[in-house]
């Protein structure tokens, strides 16, 4: 292990753990704010959350994998530059790497970070600064399983506050001294 994988990490960790804290009221759940003051949540991981997950940590496992490796291969000139110009290697790669590269560093940002917004989450930017210590697809599979819990929360906090809100109990009725009691209707 090498200091440059040792910070990577770190720092994928920590950008992923911020996404989860700046974001823990999909995954806790939070009080609303109606009438009905009631429980806003995501609920339970849903099934296509659950995949965004599963991919997301397969692709970080596998670019974790090839990652290491270019970095034994190669442990003093192994740098984001030299990695970058390692992608440019015949017509077929150059085509996919403009590609990758145009989606992580435009595409990603712009996306996470408008939509993100748009949707009521919180610190959307933290997915493209996951990206570049983790993975793409990792961060960007990430992102769509925050969506998903954004989307069931907000459908969640809108039932909440359209609730009606419970009748009022009726007012108890007072009796004067020497007043007969009042004829039930249910009788």
């Amino acid at each position: 292990m090498t200091t440059q994988l040792l910070v990577f990490g770190i720092l994928g960790v920590l950008s992923t753990a911020i996404a989860f804290a700046w974001n823990r009221r999909l995954f806790t759940g939070g009080t609303g704010t109606g009438l009905t003051a009631g429980t806003t949540t995501a609920g339970r991981v849903s099934l296509l959350e659950g995949l965004f997950y599963l991919f997301g940590l397969i692709s970080l496992g596998l670019g974790w994998y090839f990652n290491v490796r270019y970095t034994h291969s190669a442990p003093h000139s192994a740098s984001y530059v030299n990695y970058t110009k390692a992608l440019f290697s015949n017509w077929a790669s150059d085509s996919a790497a403009q590609d990758y590269i145009m989606v992580n560093a435009v595409l990603l940002p712009l996306w996470t970070i408008v939509d993100g917004r748009r949707r009521g989450m919180r610190v959307p930017w933290i997915f493209f600064v996951m990206s570049l210590f983790t993975s793409l697809a990792f961060s960007m599979a990430f992102y769509l399983a925050f969506v998903e819990r954004q989307i069931r929360y907000t459908t969640s906090a809108a039932a909440s506050q359209s609730a009606p809100a419970p009748a009022p109990a009726p007012a108890p009725q007072i009796q004067s001294p020497g007043q007969a009691p009042a004829a039930s209707s249910t009788a």
